[in-house]
């Protein structure tokens, strides 16, 4: 038995998530299906009754409800077309965006981040709308078997003749729809790599101005520019050529069922209101104009739905049940190994046991693997070998809300989420503690402590409107977006890792927070991936990491007299 496709079944949810609203366009969409069909019988009728002498207001009367029916049909097809899409899009947009957050970080660094953008705002727009599609495409299809049906019924050699031409018709939308379908997914790929260049572009445009390569990132970012304009020609020419046929066939169709009915009319076969009903059945038969632009949205909406079914066949991180044992933070890596997409090692084999609420420095040279620690330590990822346990319970075992208050994470360049300042610092609290505070106070209790020990309480007092600064029109530097970020992490309650967290602070600065965090009151565990002799002879042990192998774990002082060791620091022999 055949299985659906990713995005065929993708669709079908969508479908599903539309809910009252596509059932309501289905409803109605059949009614004025219904009340089209039957309008031509009805004008027929009342002809018919015209010319026989029947003075009945009856059949006109029928026919000016039939009227009112398409046209309220109309507007409430609008309305729930409408409604249905923007629900399915919505959730939609939730489910993809709860997804890549579930996905462990190697996993969501595969897609650019305004690749991302796109899906989650144009390609989830156009999915969206899958409901709609598949309603008013099905729907679509009954006016014109409709027509066939009811000139078989008035005479068979017309709905024959229909039939001829719209069996024509069908071949020539089906090769559109095959067509077309490549040219909507090449376009919405090639327009995903250019947002994903200009995401890196706009990220490094520091970069981009010392260096003087304006020209040139402009070039790279609209090179596939090319590619995008000839997929957009080609979907609009096959747009254009299939109205054309569908245009050219369509009145050559009609032409013929006249002209049969003219002919039926004269050999007594149709009366003067049959050949009404007729020739309005052969418009309405040959009028496939709606289907053409249900097809359209449908194609778009299946495209759409192959580039957001991608990252959601990202297989998730599977979330632990387990609470925390009784401990204070004591950290084992047994056998951890983790792999590049490439297959080439980053960590190989690492055995580390890190005493409960020691310090310890992890250094190495660059590429040694120190950040790829850090992200299992603290499960940004997970090993692909090997397991990590914080206090004998294995990461992948333990409650997520466990895990959020035992580990906190601090980087180099943190990205500060959230409105303002308070929600950024309190991001990691329970919600009690980081709920914003009430009119006149400054900020919670947990936040202002935090931001104390992160050394950015004075920073932050200093802002337009305090921790009530919006993050977005904080004018932060380097460093006090560091310290923040520090800040952010230090309601861990268990283990806190710092990767290269204090690298833009100052001297005084980064001593003063160090003897806040290694002090014996800190309670906690601390992993500090680090470059600077200060950090590593201040820790408790030095973690040595040497091309992804942890090549010793010793105090500073004992690991010092190596000269590779020495090296690590570009150091001359002299503490420093």
């Amino acid at each position: 038995m055949r299985t659906l496709a990713g995005e065929d079944r993708l669709l079908l949810r969508v479908v599903r998530d539309g809910g009252g609203w596509t059932a309501m366009l289905v409803v109605v969409a059949l009614a004025g299906a219904a009340a089209e069909l039957a309008l031509p019988a009805v004008l027929g009728l009342a002809v018919d009754a015209a010319v026989g002498g029947d003075a009945s207001p009856r059949w006109p009367v029928v026919a000016c409800i039939l009227v009112v029916t398409l046209l309220v049909t109309d507007v409430l097809g609008d309305l729930a077309s409408g409604y249905g899409a923007a629900r399915a899009t919505a959730r939609l947009r939730r489910r993809l965006l709860r997804h890549l957050f579930a996905l462990d970080v190697r996993t969501v660094r595969r897609y650019p981040v305004g690749d991302l953008v796109g899906r989650l705002a144009g390609q989830a727009a156009d999915a969206g709308q899958a409901g709609t599609a598949v309603a008013l495409g099905g729907i679509a299809v009954l006016p014109p078997l409709g027509s066939v049906g009811a000139l078989l019924l008035l005479e068979p050699v017309l709905g024959l003749t229909l039939l001829t031409g719209l069996a024509v018709l069908t071949v020539l939308m089906a090769t559109f729809v095959t067509d077309a379908s490549a040219a909507v997914t090449g376009y919405q790929r090639v327009l995903g790599t250019i947002a994903g260049r200009l995401q890196e572009a706009l990220g490094g445009s520091r970069t981009i101005a010392a260096a003087g390569t304006t020209d040139a990132e402009c070039a790279r970012v609209l090179a596939p520019l090319p590619q995008l304009r000839g997929h957009g020609r080609l979907g609009w020419r096959l747009l254009a050529r299939a109205n054309a046929r569908v245009a050219a066939v369509a009145p050559l169709l009609q032409v013929a069922v006249v002209a049969v009915g003219g002919y039926a009319l004269t050999v007594g076969w149709l009366t003067p209101g049959q050949l009404v009903a007729a020739v309005q059945y052969a418009a309405l038969g040959a009028g496939l104009g709606a289907v053409l632009a249900t097809l359209n949205r449908l194609v778009r909406s299946r495209a759409a739905a192959r580039r957001i079914a991608e990252p959601l066949s990202a297989k998730a991180r599977p979330d632990g049940v387990e609470p925390l044992r009784p401990g204070v933070g004591h950290l084992r890596l047994r056998g951890v190994g983790v792999r590049a997409d490439d297959d080439r090692p980053i960590l190989a084999a690492i055995d580390l046991d890190i005493p409960a609420g020691s310090t310890v420095a992890v250094v190495g040279r660059s590429g040694a693997g120190k950040s790829a620690l850090a992200a299992v330590a603290g499960r940004l990822y997970d090993p692909d070998t090997g397991e990590v346990l914080l206090d004998g319970v294995p990461l992948t075992r333990l409650d997520p809300a466990a895990m959020r208050r035992a580990v906190g994470h601090a980087f180099d360049r943190p990205v500060l989420v959230g409105e303002t300042v308070h929600d950024a610092i309190g991001l990691g609290l329970p919600e009690r503690s980081a709920r914003p505070p009430s009119t006149g106070a400054p900020a919670t209790a947990a936040v202002l402590a935090a931001a104390r020990a992160a050394q950015v309480d004075g920073v932050v007092s200093r802002l337009p409107d305090g921790f009530r600064t919006p993050t977005v029109a904080a004018p932060l530097s380097g460093g006090e977006a560091q310290r923040i970020g520090l800040a952010r992490a230090l309601h861990a309650e268990r283990l806190l890792i710092l990767d290269d967290a204090m690298s833009s602070l100052d001297t005084a600065t980064e001593h003063r927070i160090a003897q806040t965090l290694t002090s014996p009151q800190a309670g906690r565990t601390r992993l500090v991936v680090t470059h600077r002799v200060a950090t590593a002879a201040a820790a408790d042990l030095v973690a040595w990491l040497d091309d992804g192998r942890l090549r010793a774990l010793a105090p500073h002082r004992r690991l010092w007299a190596d000269p590779d060791y020495r090296a690590v620091f570009g150091g001359d022999g002299v503490l420093r």
